[in-house]
């Protein structure tokens, strides 16, 4: 159902049971999937690419053009995934000509006010917690949990099976399966919690928290504690990640552990 106190653009593509509230504006060239929700006073600008059964709380804000003075009018979109919540005054920027599209996955919540800015790539089953503010370039993989309040540098990159610290100031990389928090934002142990809720077993943990210990428990750098890992420690699909994120880190990953 759509309101009739709603407004729908040109070229937009609205597919079967969706419910559009009052006072929502749909611009040109955007698509809604099928069983989507979304609520009053939502501005949805051209190039979005919602899917099916998300649901938009009010005063959200999609695909607007970018925060970025580089910005120079080019066609681009934000895209999200199936099942996506996005609660009250989130903001989610279209791309630029580095990516073209900002993306969320499918299966995310986005609390209240927070914001994903251009070039974003946010994975599947994501929480972001309300005010986090995430800037340019950002990429959150798979099952990452960052608290309220954080503020996440451009192009910092964020494992899968993170979990951030309410309130932290993300200016490095946070691997995967790990928690962090302090300030500055520092190694705080395994995600074990989390990981034994999404069914990890107590053997793969272990062999996580192994990993960690030759990274972040010892007086080695990167580069050198990567060459013992791979020597000393099992091939698992969980190793490799962690050593394939570390490696190809640009902006350098956070702190290790500090007592």
């Amino acid at each position: 159902m759509i309101s009739n106190l709603s407004h729908i653009g040109k070229n937009t593509v609205i597919g079967e049971g969706v419910q559009i509230d009052a006072f929502t504006m749909v611009h040109d060239n955007v698509e809604i999937g099928e069983g989507t929700w979304i609520g009053s006073n939502v501005t949805i600008f051209p190039g979005a690419r919602i899917g099916k059964n998300c649901k938009i709380f009010p005063g959200a804000v999609i695909s607007a053009i970018p925060q970025d003075l580089k910005f120079q009018g080019e066609e681009s979109t934000v895209e999200i995934g199936d099942n996506t919540t996005i609660r009250e005054c989130v903001t989610i920027s279209r791309g630029t000509l580095d990516k073209r599209t900002t993306k969320v996955g499918k299966n995310c919540l986005l609390m209240a006010y927070v914001h994903i800015a251009h070039d974003c790539f946010v994975g599947d089953n994501v929480i972001i917690a309300n005010s986090v503010q995430v800037a340019g370039h950002v990429n959150v993989d798979d099952w990452a949990i960052i608290g309220g309040s954080s503020a996440i540098h451009q192009f910092v990159k964020i494992g899968m099976h993170a979990m951030i610290s309410g309130g932290s100031l993300v200016r490095k990389d946070v691997p995967p399966f790990t928690k962090a928090a302090r300030e500055p934002l520092s190694y705080a142990g395994v995600n074990s919690l989390g990981l034994r809720r999404r069914g990890f077993s107590s053997e793969a943990i272990s062999h996580i928290q192994e990993v960690y210990r030759y990274l972040f428990l010892n007086s080695m750098n990167n580069s050198r504690a990567l060459e013992e890992i791979e020597i000393n420690l099992p091939a698992t699909k969980e190793r490799d990640e962690i050593v394939n994120f570390i490696r190809s880190s640009e902006r350098g990953v956070m702190k290790g552990y500090i007592s």
